[in-house]
């Protein structure tokens, strides 16, 4: 019987650099799942548009060995509460299902740091979730419901990761936006320079989550991010150092941003402008350490140089 693994949300930026490794190590059929159509096609997935919220009526054929769900209402704060519940607990309800249906052995499931909560201490993986917002919470039931799959049979394993702020080509976000900053030839910090922000470079990310789903205990959960601790200086450093020598670094008071924040919020409440909780944001830590990794030897320091100069030499030296 043919083999395939199923990846939820593959057109996503994760998930392209996910199907572009297993084309690659697997020869298994690929199949990518998910609500729109991908921007970058992988040569050799099959793609097909699903909703992971509704998965009743999903034709799969052979045999599915392992599903990644990375499919996920994420941009925070920027949704109604109830849409991170119907997406990511609804979908981690419906993908159990479909893997109890076709018994399937294995699911792989990104969850988030941010079912720790915000906070200055440390966050291992045996730290008690906090979640404070819709987004922490949702991914923190959705890991619920994946574990409650994976103790009704003892053939049954399970791999859940909590990425940091992951970045690479195709991502598109804050690690995007600072290199357009100091590419400009300026930052500012945002209230402080040590702002811990955990990261973690895609393909570093990928290779977290192929060395876990490879060992052999039936659960694995693991904080994918650098072990350094970095702060927001230390990356805006590791850019300055080696790509833009001639930018220049601002620090805007903390009180500036509470205050930038505070004028904001009328206006957020009608959809206009910047969210003043993504302002305040910049200057919460995310002090997050990969205790797992670490234990498997998998989470070398010094790592963040190196991941920027793969990062540009994958753009073709944009950070796209």
């Amino acid at each position: 019987m043919e083999k395939s693994i199923l990846i939820f949300g593959g057109s996503g930026f994760v998930g392209t650099h996910l199907l572009r490794r297993l084309r690659r190590t697997s020869t298994a059929t690929i199949v990518s799942v998910d609500l729109r159509a991908p921007a970058a096609p992988v040569s050799g997935v099959e793609y097909k548009i699903g909703d992971v919220r509704n998965l009743s009526n999903f034709d799969t054929s052979g045999e599915i060995t392992t599903i990644y769900n990375l499919a996920a209402i994420h941009r925070t704060p920027g949704h109604p509460d109830h849409e991170y519940y119907e997406t990511n607990v609804g979908g981690a309800v419906e993908i159990a299902a479909l893997a109890r249906r076709n018994h399937v052995p294995q699911i792989v499931f990104t969850s988030s740091i941010s079912v720790y909560g915000p906070g200055e201490d440390t966050k291992l993986e045996d730290t008690p979730p906090a979640p404070s917002s819709s987004y922490g919470r949702s991914k923190f039931l959705a890991e619920q419901v994946f574990r409650g799959w994976m103790t009704e049979r003892d053939d049954r394993k399970l791999v859940i990761t909590r990425p940091a702020v992951v970045f690479g080509v195709g991502e598109n976000g804050n690690f995007t936006r600072l290199a357009t900053l100091l590419q400009k030839g300026f930052f500012v910090y945002p209230g402080r320079r040590d702002t811990i922000k955990g990261c973690f470079y895609v393909e570093d990310l990928i290779n977290a989550i192929e060395f876990a789903r490879s060992c052999p205990e039936r659960f694995v959960l693991f904080n994918a991010c650098y072990p350094d601790r970095y702060t927001i200086e230390d990356i805006v450093t590791a850019f300055r150092t080696t790509h833009f020598p001639n930018a220049r670094e601002l620090l805007l008071p903390e009180a500036a941003v509470k205050a930038a924040a505070a004028i904001l919020k009328p206006f957020s409440a009608v959809g206009v402008g910047i969210h003043p909780d993504r302002v305040m944001k910049l200057v919460k830590s995310t002090n997050v350490v990969p205790g797992w990794l670490q234990s498997k030897g998998q989470a070398p320091l010094g790592q963040l140089q190196s991941a920027l100069l793969r990062w540009r030499n994958d753009s073709s030296g944009c950070f796209t």
